[in-house]
Parts: C-alpha cells; structure tokens; sequence
C-alpha cells in the first residue's frame, strides 16, 4: 500500500492522515475535500496534495472515505464507473469512517465490484469537527470495527490492517447490522441523551441553568455540541435500532422515577456503579 486518499478531510480523515505519518507511511496521501479542507489539511500535515475524485481513484492504492454518512452513500454511487475503469487494470481497497453500516455496505455491494469495500467505523471523535482539531493520536487505544464480507479478498487489506495496528487501535471484526444495533446503544443514545438534556434545560428558561453547576452538567452536556447535520445522518440510518435503544432508556428512565418516589436508589445505583467500573477496566 504505497498511495492514500482521503475523502472528506475533515476531523477523522485529517487524523488518518497525520496517524499515518506519524507512524512512518512516506507515500502520498492526497486529499479530495472543499478548499478551506484542503488548506487547512495541507498546512498541519495531514494531506500531500489536493486531488479530484477521479484523480484519487486512478493514482492511490486505498480510498479512505470519511464523509458523514449521508455523503458516503451518494460518493460510493459516483465511484461505480471510476472503480470499474481502475480495477480492469489494478486493484484498489475503498473502506469508510461512517459511524453506521449496514445501509452502506448494502450501497458497496450495490454499486462496487466485489473485493474492493471493506467497511470501517472507528469509534473516535470529538464534539468538534474539522480538520483543524484532528490529532494523529486520536484512534490510539479505540475500537475499530471492521466488517469483513465473507470471501473478502483484497491484496492491500493485510496493509491497512496492519496500519491500523500501528496507530494502536482494538480492532473488532462485525458484521454490519450487529454494529448498527451495538453503537446504538453505546454511541447513539449517549448523544441522544446528551442532546436532550441540553434542550430540557434550554426550555426549562432558567437564566441560572447555566450558571450554577458543576462539572458533572459540562461533561453530560459535551456531546450536544456535536454537528446536528452530521447525527441527522446517522440517525436516518439507523432508525430501528435507535429507537429500541431510547424504549430501553424510557423504561429504565421509568424504574429510576419508581425508586425516586419510594426512596429505593440504591439498587438502580448498584447496577449502573458496576456497569461503569467495568468501561474503564
């Protein structure tokens, strides 16, 4: 794997790039995005050089696409007739950042040769976005779930596993819609939640909601900062398992008032000390 290029080089593109350089890779790393993208790529390392779609797909050996999830679909629609070109003649891995699955890798099969997608998701970010905030060290000690298809080959795929081992990442194997119905509860529903209890608060009109609280409000509050347009896409595809995630927090949500009315806290406290020692083992 001599060549990269990243579409959408934004906050997880952008650190693709610098992990990438960070851990040695000396070959191109073009980067398909707006101008002030590109620039502000070029300008912390991220990207050798701008190129066009087409561009990328004749030169570099894996197609890295971290758009949002919206955008992934309509990219991998564009790819078909440029992907059919390339691969008569070499071969070229194409895998995504999108932080939900099944919809896209239905899209890969749809419009790719077999082969050529292997479906990605790291599961890192921050609340902000751009380029201008992304680190080399962003995926290091993160899940990185990959979805092999069965019979998956591709000459390059051993390359860029072995990359993402470098940059220190937990790499899981998933298929698709098992993702879908895990992230929606472990990534989906904590920005939900986070959302939502920024908008209580907000319709709550109290001046003194956001003046008086602790660091507790600031933590529970950070993900609400995140891009609405980016979890509008995700949320649309991932409609189903989102709401079964938010029927599990309605009832839990409905026990903890039960507890709160008869003074019983202590065993929904229990259960939720034990859960949370066991994510930071």
């Amino acid at each position: 794997m001599e060549s990269v290029a990243i579409v959408g080089v934004g906050l997880i593109g952008g650190s693709f790039g610098l992990a990438l350089r960070h851990h040695g890779f000396r070959g191109p790393i073009f980067g398909v995005s707006s101008p002030p993208a590109i620039s502000a790529a070029l300008e912390i390392g991220a990207i050798s050089r701008a190129a066009s779609l087409e561009d990328a797909v004749e030169e570099a050996d894996l197609l890295y696409l971290a758009q949002p999830v919206d955008r992934i679909f309509s990219t991998i629609e564009g790819l078909s007739p440029l992907v059919a070109r390339r691969v008569s003649r070499s071969p070229i891995l194409i895998t995504d950042a999108g932080s939900t699955k099944r919809l896209i890798v239905e899209q890969a099969e749809r419009f790719l040769p077999p082969g050529v997608f292997l479906g990605g998701h790291p599961m890192a970010g921050k609340e902000r976005s751009g380029v201008e905030v992304a680190e080399a060290t962003l995926f290091r000690d993160r899940p990185y779930v990959l979805t092999v298809p069965d019979g998956f080959s591709n000459p390059f795929e051993t390359a860029f596993r072995n990359w993402l081992s470098a940059f220190g990442v937990r790499l899981i194997t998933l298929d698709p819609q098992a993702h879908d119905q895990v992230v929606a509860f472990t990534s989906h529903l904590p920005q939900l939640l986070s959302t939502t209890l920024a908008a209580t608060l907000d319709s709550a009109g109290n001046p003194l909601y956001s003046e008086l609280h602790g660091t507790g409000l600031l933590d529970m509050s950070r993900l609400a900062l995140s891009s609405p347009a980016l979890w509008e896409s995700i949320v649309a595809t991932n409609r189903g398992p989102i709401l079964e995630a938010l029927d599990a927090f309605a009832a839990e949500l409905a026990v903890l008032r039960q507890s709160v009315l008869s003074d019983s806290l202590s065993t929904v406290f229990v259960r939720a000390n034990t859960f949370s020692a066991s994510l930071r083992k």
